[in-house]
């Protein structure tokens, strides 16, 4: 092939030569050189792990890449999982071909596709991409109407269907979930048809890397045409660099309620925001915790037909509610008001909790729930313990004969260490905080008394109104040990203040600690688990009742559990990082 262009170089030379020669230098051939190297290969689509989600059983996607080589291409190859489905041996450019191939023959699962390409010395080159058909989506949670995912297409995986795009969105290059995410620019948005997703109720709900600029946008909106707010949806935010509100307005048809919602700092961290209404409030939360809720009467969709996804545009322009040019990913609609419970189910399924630190086995935020984010497992309730403003976001806050009770499986080991905060209420003038003990069936008052010290620990105060000592009792099998803390595990009770308490068992010896510092210390040979099956958190009982140590009514948050004996530097480390 070489050979042959250039003896057409050369008749070419000699025939343009002889026809025209005046004012032009003769042409001289060229040689190409050695070749140097192997073909270069580059797959445009598809993408290294790009999913495909179709109806269809078998569906068709469109194969397109680029070979070159430094002299020239012989042969070009395309295999699906090994098998060749075509091959290129002619070229336009013949050190160079751009192809697109379009094969329909993909099925659900796991798929590869190689690119071969050999030059005219031998030399080859194979480059491959993995990729994956997957089943058709199917709605993961009750009244979900809407789901997108954001991995290299505005398709909505339900229905779907395709976005409208308007302007120039992008995509993050990843995501929270995924291989890729929404990247807002200025004037860009999509939308997408109303039809099919609201009802009585409406909820939305997603996650945001948000940037501040500018200082405020629209993020979910759906408005009938002009200034009209007495129908449909308006989620927004506004601020400033440092802290932004997001804020939701809804038409009732008659008028308007406003919820005010909470604020979030711009961060490249992933933040959880959602919104539903209902027939009766509006709520906005901000990671899963309640950011505020308000009354509502209900909504009106009449004149809305439109979605506009990540700006307020074109209905909610107005006020500079415009395009938002912040990260998201894994927006999903539903026709009812989603529970909190139920939002923080989704977050726990998209974002699982992963322990931030050594040994951490046990986390409980109480975030609107009593479930540990290690294990997704939740505590049983007994009474009626609330939520309230915490140390972060919410807190447990204790009532009469309340507490949880959780199962011990994953939480005894020869090493074990609670850290937690909390605001004392000194009435009652004691009660337990958390106890891991074995039932007392001997007690004559069994089994509503209860007092078997042998086996587990109990982590408990007592005191006054303006007194209140912390202390700690193990048992190694056979005997109990006490760690009774006396003036510097003394603490006066200001509710209006956190506390920081924290308590280690090793088999050497037990630490209490009260604001990261050494309230008592003491020897220990080591605790015992028999019959240990349940910690009670913020109360005694059942375990620990003959001496009255019954429910706290003080609040507690962000408790964690330890397979470890924590350093006093790695105690303080976690105090400091929740201040």
């Amino acid at each position: 092939m070489k050979n042959i262009k250039n003896i057409i170089a050369g008749l070419f030379f000699v025939v343009f030569a002889a026809a025209c020669n005046e004012g032009i230098d003769p042409i001289t051939a060229v040689d190409p050189g050695a070749d140097a190297s192997a073909p270069v290969i580059t797959i445009k689509y598809p993408t290294e792990g790009v999913k495909i989600q179709v109806p269809e059983l078998v569906t068709s996607i469109n194969i397109s890449f680029e070979a070159t080589d430094d002299i020239e291409l012989k042969s070009v190859s395309v295999l699906m999982d090994g098998t060749e489905i075509v091959s290129y041996s002619e070229f336009k450019d013949y050190r160079r071909a751009v192809k697109e191939y379009l094969y329909n023959k993909v099925t659900n699962g796991a798929h590869t596709l190689t690119v071969k390409a050999t030059d005219l010395e031998g030399k080859v080159t194979n480059t491959s991409v993995k990729f994956e058909k997957k089943p058709p989506y199917t709605p993961l949670y009750a009244g979900e109407t809407f789901y997108m995912p954001f991995d290299g297409d505005y398709v909505e995986k339900i229905s779907f269907k395709a976005a409208t795009v308007v302007g120039t969105p992008g995509f993050a290059g990843s995501g929270l979930k995924g291989i890729n995410a929404y990247s807002g620019a200025a004037d860009s948005y999509l939308t997408f048809p109303l039809a099919g997703l609201t009802g009585t109720e409406f909820s939305a709900e997603f996650w945001v890397k948000l940037n501040a600029s500018p200082d405020r946008s629209g993020l979910i909106s759906i408005s009938p045409g002009g200034e009209d707010r007495t129908k449909g949806l308006r989620f927004f935010r506004e601020g400033s660099a440092t802290s932004q509100r997001f804020k939701l307005n809804v038409g009732t048809g008659s008028g308007e309620t406003w919820n005010d919602g909470g604020l979030l700092a711009p961060s490249n961290e992933w933040a959880h925001l959602a919104f539903t209404v209902s027939q009766t409030k509006c709520t906005i939360y901000i990671n899963g915790a309640v950011a505020a809720s308000v009354a509502n009467t209900g909504i009106d969709w009449t004149g809305c037909s439109t979605i506009s996804i990540f700006s307020g545009a074109p209905g909610f322009a107005y006020w500079g509610h415009n395009a938002d040019q912040s990260k998201f990913d894994e927006l999903r609609f539903f026709n009812k008001a989603l529970t909190q419970e139920e939002i923080q189910t989704i977050i726990a399924n998209d974002s699982p909790y992963v322990p931030k630190y050594s040994g951490e086995v046990f986390y409980m935020p109480f975030e609107g729930s009593y479930k540990d984010l290690v294990s997704n497992t939740s505590a049983t309730k007994v009474g009626s313990p609330i939520f309230a403003d915490g140390k972060k976001g919410q807190a447990y806050a204790g009532a009469t004969d309340s507490y949880l009770t959780y199962p011990t499986t994953a939480l005894k080991s020869s090493n074990f260490s609670a850290v937690f905060w909390t605001k004392i209420n000194s009435t009652p003038d004691r009660a337990g905080i958390l106890v891991m003990g074995p039932e007392d069936k001997a007690n004559a008052g069994y089994p509503t008394v209860q007092n078997n010290r042998t086996s587990g620990f109990r982590f408990f105060r007592e005191g006054s109104a303006t007194s209140q000592i912390f202390k700690l009792n193990a048992g190694n099998g056979t005997a109990d040990s006490w760690f009774d803390g006396g003036s510097s595990a003394t603490v006066t009770p200001i509710t209006s203040d956190w506390v920081h308490m924290a308590f280690t068992i090793s088999g050497t010896e037990c630490v209490v600690y009260i604001n990261g510092e050494v309230a008592k210390q003491g020897s220990f040979g080591g605790i015992d688990w028999t019959g240990c099956d349940i910690l009670s958190i913020m109360s005694g009982a059942p375990r620990f009742s003959e001496w009255n140590h019954f429910s706290d009514l003080g609040m507690m948050d962000e408790l964690r559990i330890f397979n470890k004996a924590l350093t006093q530097a790695e105690v303080k480390t976690i105090m400091t990082a929740e201040k």
